[in-house]
Order: C-alpha cells, then sequence, then structure tokens
C-alpha cells in the first residue's frame, strides 16, 4: 500500500524503524531510566513514520491538483497541521512524563536520518531482491 503512495515511502519507513532500533540497542549501555528511554524514543519514531506518510500524501495530493491546474493550500494547512501535531505531542509527552523527550526528538530525528539514508536502503533492498529472485530461478 505505501508504494502506491510513493514509491520510496516503503524504504523511508524502513529506515525510520531500522534507525529506531539501532537507538534502542545503543541507548541500552547509556541510560539509566530505560522504560522512559524506550517509550520516548518509539513515540518518537512512530511520529516520524507517521509525518514519513503524512508528507508523502500530501506530495502526491499536490501533484494531482498541479496537473489539473488547480493551486492547492491543502499542503500548507497539512504541514502546519503536521508540525503542530508533533509540538502537541511533545507537550504531552512532556506534561505525563510518558517518555524521555531527549530520545523522542531522537527517535523524530530518524525521519531526516531515514531521508539521508534513502539511497543506500534502496540499494540494500534490490540487492536482497536481487538475491531472492536469483535463488528462486535456480531452484526451478
Amino acid at each position: 500500500m505505501l508504494r502506491r503512495i510513493n514509491q520510496a515511502l516503503p524504504e523511508l519507513v524502513l529506515g525510520i524503524g531500522l534507525y529506531g532500533l539501532v537507538l534502542q540497542l545503543i541507548g541500552v549501555w547509556f541510560v539509566k531510566d530505560h522504560i522512559q528511554y524506550t517509550a520516548g524514543l518509539w513515540i518518537g519514531v512512530a511520529l516520524a513514520m507517521g509525518m514519513a506518510v503524512n508528507m508523502a500524501i500530501v506530495i502526491l495530493d499536490t501533484v494531482e491538483a498541479m496537473e489539473q491546474g488547480r493551486s492547492s493550500r491543502k499542503s500548507l494547512l497539512y504541514a502546519v497541521v503536521r508540525y503542530v501535531v508533533l509540538v502537541a505531542a511533545f507537550v504531552v509527552v512532556w506534561y505525563l512524563k510518558a517518555g524521555n523527550v531527549v530520545a523522542m526528538f531522537a527517535g523524530v530525528m530518524g525521519l531526516k536520518i531515514a531521508a539521508y539514508l534513502q539511497p543506500f536502503t534502496h540499494k540494500f533492498i534490490v540487492a536482497i531482491q536481487g538475491k531472492a529472485l536469483h535463488s528462486r530461478k535456480m531452484k526451478k
């Protein structure tokens, strides 16, 4: 389903998830409050994944609107709503002490890291799919 929205979106979401996993494994060794760290990190990762999907949908809608010759202010509205939700999530997590906000910020930054690493993620996935396809041909 994600591939129908944007060809790079599944790889971006996978990259965010892998980034979160790496931060989780690293954080286990360096933080005192593992539960707060884990909660904050995965809330941030979930927000990053949600933001990635939202941005892909907004881009798709904007391109379709431009093809039809109409202007779309929806993209600006969605960008504002996206950041308001992000700030609200930080405030709620901070106020309720539901997680570590620094770890949450690190999780949200997974969107940026995954975007930079997406070309490498793409090559890795293509290589794995190529090996899987090659092994299926060999079995036949």
